[in-house]
C-alpha cells in the first residue's frame, strides 16, 4: 500500500488514467492537474489549477510519456491550458522526490540536475519496454493490413532492430506466416533469429536484402532506411518506422519515389492505451512502493 504518499501527476493522455486509479486504489494521496476537460471523474484523485504551491511535501512527480518539450510545456490532452514546468516548479519538491516520466528531453534532465533529483525514465527499463513492444507490434500490424492490398501470411517482411521491439515485431510476423527477414548488428542476435527461424543478415549488408519485400519495420532510432535503401525497394513496398521521432527513415525521398512511409512512435498509447497505462501503473506503484520503503529505512 502507499498510503500517505504524496503523488503529483502532471498532463498525459489516456494511459494516466490508468495511473491514477492504480495508485489510488493503493491509497496514495494522488493531486492532478490537466485533466480539466475530462468528463468523466476520477474518484480519489483531487484536481488542482497549476501552480508552484503544488509541488510542496511532492514523494514522486509523474510526468506524460514524454516528459516536457525543449520548452519545458508538458503535453496534456484532456486541457486546453497551456503548462510549463519550471525550474522555480521543480525547485519546489523536496530533495527526496522522484521525477518519473516515459523518456525525458534534455530540458527536464537539466533541470533534474540542477535541483539534484533522481530522475526515472520508465521506456529505458526492460520490463516496460517488453510489455510495451506487445501493443506496438499489434498496432504495426494494424498499419500493415490497412496499407497493403495483399494477406500478411505469405508476404515478404524485413524487420530492422533485434531489440526488445524488434524480437516482438519478427515473432508476431512469423506468427502469422509471414517470411521474416531480421537485421541485426551482434552476432548473437544473428543466432538467436537463425534460432527462430528467421532469416538474418547484418545491417551493414542492408542494400543487398531489400530488393524484393513487401513490408520493412525499422526500430533503429537512427537514419538507416536511407534513399539509396528506398530507391533499391520494390515500388509496392510500405515502410512503417517504429523507432522514436523523427524515425530512421528519409521520408522525403520515399514520398518522392511514391513508397508508402509512415513514422509511427507511441503505437501503445494509441491502439490499447488502457493496456500501456496498465503496464505503466503497475511499474510505477512498485517503484513508488520501493523509494517509500528506502525513506523508512533511511537508505
Amino acid at each position: 500500500m502507499l498510503t500517505g504518499v504524496q503523488v503529483l501527476l502532471l498532463g498525459g493522455d489516456a494511459r494516466q488514467l490508468e495511473v491514477i486509479r492504480r495508485l489510488t486504489e493503493l491509497d496514495a494521496v494522488v493531486t492532478i492537474s490537466g485533466f480539466d476537460g475530462l468528463h468523466s471523474s476520477l474518484d480519489g484523485a483531487v484536481q488542482a489549477e497549476f501552480e508552484e504551491q503544488l509541488f510542496e511535501n511532492v514523494d514522486a512527480l509523474l510526468l506524460p510519456a514524454v516528459g516536457t518539450d525543449e520548452k519545458g510545456y508538458i503535453d496534456a490532452v484532456f486541457s486546453d491550458r497551456q503548462m510549463q514546468l519550471t525550474e522555480s516548479h521543480i525547485a519546489k519538491l523536496p530533495k527526496h522526490c522522484t521525477v518519473y516520466t516515459g523518456m525525458a528531453k534534455p530540458y527536464l534532465r537539466k533541470l533534474c540536475e540542477l535541483q539534484s533529483l533522481s530522475l526515472v525514465e520508465l521506456f529505458d527499463r526492460d520490463d516496460v519496454a517488453i510489455y510495451n513492444s506487445i501493443p506496438t507490434a499489434e498496432g504495426a500490424l494494424m498499419m500493415a493490413i490497412q496499407n497493403t492490398d495483399i494477406t500478411i501470411h505469405g508476404s515478404s517482411a524485413m524487420v530492422l532492430g533485434f531489440g526488445r521491439t524488434g524480437f516482438t515485431m519478427a515473432r508476431t510476423l512469423q506468427g502469422i506466416g509471414a517470411k521474416v527477414k531480421v537485421g541485426v548488428r551482434r552476432s548473437e542476435h544473428f543466432a538467436r533469429a537463425a534460432e527462430m527461424g528467421f532469416e538474418p543478415f547484418y545491417i551493414s549488408g542492408l542494400l543487398q536484402h531489400v530488393s524484393n519485400i513487401d513490408l520493412l519495420f525499422n526500430t533503429i532510432p537512427t537514419m538507416i532506411v536511407t534513399a539509396q535503401i528506398i530507391a533499391n525497394l520494390p515500388s509496392r513496398a510500405v515502410i512503417i518506422d517504429l523507432a522514436s521521432k523523427p524515425g530512421g527513415t528519409d521520408f522525403r525521398f520515399a514520398e518522392k519515389r511514391g513508397i508508402k512511409a509512415m513514422l509511427a512512435p507511441g503505437l501503445p498509447g494509441i491502439v490499447a492505451p488502457k493496456t500501456a497505462g496498465r503496464i505503466i501503473a503497475e511499474c510505477l506503484s512498485q517503484l513508488i512502493l520501493d523509494d517509500t520503503i528506502k525513506r523508512g529505512n533511511g537508505i
